[in-house]
Formats: structure tokens, C-alpha cells, sequence
């Protein structure tokens, strides 16, 4: 059988508690002979599970729904015919579909403001700033390279590197996924910033980062005319 909206509003109901003991225990009579009812119950049940442990009970608005039972019951006792009763039976399952509705409207905007919680936290817990320091085997720092994640900035400062006569030294980023070194600019003897746009997080992140010395004006095959002088890997520095 086909489950039907009633049934799938009970179901909703049965997995928030909001059902009174006789209709709760006539749903779960149906579920053990009814699959479909049984599974849309577990589907509710698994949408509604990570509320369980994230957020305090959701109480209904007792007192519009107490209200909206007084007229019931006020047009009830006034009813004469008998077909009065199954309007206050419609007028009931009209509260309680808009009980659910309500509350299953909470639950979700709850659900949606924990994963945009979560999301914003595990941002936060990112580290932004790296830092790789360029030398030589165990020389002194020659350069200093400093890598914002978020803005994909990079800034390379000279620190006791000393550019040859004639010569000139070039900044390359190397990772397999690159194929052959990228360069990011000829370094002169002041601070300079490099754009990171165009690569992926993982690969600034993981990248060696290597300086060769190169004519004047840089490489002019735009690979590295040697080996490299100095290299180093960023390290996270902060958040």
C-alpha cells in the first residue's frame, strides 16, 4: 500500500511524541503490519535524530493550541445534529496537521542553524596563516615566504640572501599536481606579494616553495635555468 498524507503526518507526529497514548498505540499496532507506514515512520525518526543531542526540547504553543480546542469543544457542545461531530473530528486533524507542521518547521530551521554552526566552526578552526622559511641545508633563513589561505596572498621578504652579480633570484612553487614549477616572480631586495589564485588550497598548502638564480628580468625559458639555491614548506602559523 501507498502511504497516505494522513498517515505520513501521523507518522511525523509518532516520531516527534505528539501523539496522544490511544492514537500512539493504534499507530504502532499499523506499523507492524503495514511496511510502508513502519518505514515512513523510521524515515521521520532519522530526520528528526540529530536534534536529539544538539538541542533542548521543542514545547508547542500551548496556549494558541489550547484556544483553538476551546471553540472546538465551545461549537461541539452547541451542535445539535450528529454530523457536527465529524466536523470537530475534521477541525482536530486541522490542529493537529498544523501542530506538526509548525513544529516540524522548528525542527528543521533548528537542523539548518546547527549545520551553519558547525560549518562557520570548523572554518574558524582552519589555519590561515602559514609561514616557510627558504635556506639552504641548515644555513641561515635566506628568504621568508608568509601565505594568507583565505586571500591566497603570498608575500616572500629577504632575509640574509644576498642576489649574485648580474644575476637575479626567482620564486617557484613545485607539486606534482603542477606537472613542471610555476613561477611566482622574480624576488628583489624588498618585500614583494604573489597572487594564489589560480591554485587550489591543497596545493598552496603542501607546495615546496624553492628560489633559483636566474639572468636578470627572470627565467627566460619560464622554467628554472638550474637547481634550486633555497627551499622551504609552509607551516601554519595561527587561525
Amino acid at each position: 500500500m501507498t502511504v497516505t498524507p494522513d498517515d505520513d503526518f501521523a507518522a511525523a507526529e509518532y516520531a516527534l511524541g505528539t501523539l496522544d497514548p490511544a492514537e500512539r498505540a493504534t499507530l504502532a499496532a499499523r506499523r507492524l503490519r503495514e511496511p510502508e507506514l513502519d518505514q515512513a515512520i523510521r524515515a521521520w525518526e532519522a530526520r528528526l535524530a540529530p536534534l536529539a543531542e544538539a538541542t533542548p526540547e521543542i514545547e508547542p504553543p500551548r496556549d494558541l493550541l489550547a484556544a483553538i480546542e476551546g471553540r472546538i469543544r465551545a461549537g461541539s457542545a452547541a451542535a445539535a445534529p450528529p454530523a457536527a461531530d465529524s466536523s470537530v473530528v475534521v477541525l482536530r486533524r486541522s490542529v493537529t496537521r498544523w501542530r506538526t507542521a509548525a513544529i516540524a518547521a522548528t525542527v528543521i530551521a533548528g537542523l539548518l542553524a546547527i549545520g551553519l554552526i558547525a560549518r562557520e566552526t570548523t572554518r574558524e578552526a582552519l589555519p590561515r596563516e602559514y609561514v616557510a622559511i627558504l635556506q639552504k641545508d641548515a644555513a641561515s633563513p635566506a628568504f621568508e615566504v608568509t601565505v594568507n589561505l583565505d586571500r591566497r596572498e603570498l608575500t616572500v621578504r629577504p632575509v640574509a640572501a644576498q642576489t649574485p652579480p648580474g644575476k637575479a633570484y626567482e620564486l617557484w612553487i613545485i607539486d606534482p599536481r603542477l606537472g613542471a614549477p610555476r613561477s611566482l616572480g622574480v624576488i628583489g631586495d624588498t618585500t614583494r606579494a604573489a597572487n594564489l589564485a589560480a591554485y587550489d588550497r591543497a596545493v598552496v598548502e603542501n607546495a615546496t616553495y624553492a628560489v633559483t638564480v636566474e639572468p636578470p628580468g627572470g627565467s627566460p625559458s619560464g622554467t628554472p635555468s638550474g637547481p634550486p639555491v633555497f627551499v622551504g614548506k609552509l607551516i601554519p602559523v595561527g587561525p
